[in-house]
């Protein structure tokens, strides 16, 4: 099962180490969806549970932090 997720990278990962978690989000079953370059590195996905293990693991390196993708509202 996927879920969809925010991925940011810290700020002195490069445009090209991003486009390679990229790369490995599509070649590993999921589904890159908008890319921010910005205000923040990092991209949206869909991203099949077994990988999304994998990310995690480089939380503090080069990631600075995954959270589910959902829509949020203002009352």
């Amino acid at each position: 099962m996927s879920g969809k997720y925010i991925v940011v990278f810290k700020d002195h990962v490069s445009q090209s180490e991003i486009d390679k978690y990229v790369n490995e989000v599509k070649a590993n079953g999921g589904n890159v969806g908008q890319r921010y370059d910005s205000v923040l590195k990092g991209f949206s996905a869909q991203i099949p549970e077994s990988y999304l293990q994998r990310l995690q693991s480089f939380q503090g390196s080069v990631i600075d932090y995954i959270e589910p993708d959902s829509i949020v509202t203002t009352q």
